[in-house]
């Protein structure tokens, strides 16, 4: 086995003696930061490989810091002003998963980057750290590298914001076999279309 292998497993086993002490010792360092900020380098490098980050210009690792918890709802003095469906303030959860945030966070302070991946490197009681792979499309190396330059296609702007990256399909519901059926077709919204509608066949 090569080194990254080696790594990849050892992440996998987060309360042994060794990873418990670099994992606390990496969230006070992190505390002590920014809340956004850049990396000099991936924390976890074998991780980051595997999103398709490259150690060559026009990549960058900026590590973000996102509040744990559920989301209460923001209305005043817990008046929702509504059916009692609607009545709950407190015991909320967000649609979308908090890595997915921080990568919408991270790239709308740097919109001239384009989010590529993220990936988990720490936690404590009250915050969560990820860090996002970003690549400069205006960088010659990033143009030229035919694996990777679909990024540069206009398309791709804040693929972040719409989904489109792993974090934000995992809450879209998207995926294969049969514990995804709810979005066959494309999405929850196709899907419901789809067994919704009655198509008649014309007799011809």
């Amino acid at each position: 086995m090569g080194a990254y292998k080696y790594m990849q497993e050892i992440y996998r086993k987060k309360q042994s003696d060794v990873m418990r002490f670099l994992l606390r010792i990496r969230a006070w360092q992190y505390r002590h930061l920014n809340k956004l900020h850049r990396a000099p380098r991936p924390t976890r490098p074998e991780k980051a490989r595997r999103l398709g980050y490259k150690a060559k210009q026009g990549y960058v690792i900026y590590r973000i810091r996102i509040r744990r918890g559920g989301r209460k709802r923001p209305v005043p003095k817990g008046a929702t002003y509504g059916k009692p469906k609607s009545h709950g303030v407190n015991q909320l959860k967000p649609t979308r998963n908090l890595q997915s945030l921080a990568e919408e966070r991270t790239g709308r302070r740097l919109g001239s980057l384009r989010v590529l991946n993220s990936y988990w490197v720490a936690q404590d009681s009250t915050f969560k750290y990820y860090e996002v792979i970003l690549l400069d499309i205006r960088h010659n190396n990033i143009r030229k590298d035919a694996s990777i330059n679909w990024m540069c296609n206009h398309t791709h702007k804040h693929r972040e914001m719409r989904g489109k990256t792993s974090a934000g399909r995992k809450h879209r519901g998207l995926g294969r076999g049969f514990r995804y059926s709810k979005t066959k077709g494309g999405s929850r919204r196709a899907s419901w279309l789809k067994r919704n509608s009655l198509s008649l066949r014309r007799k011809r």
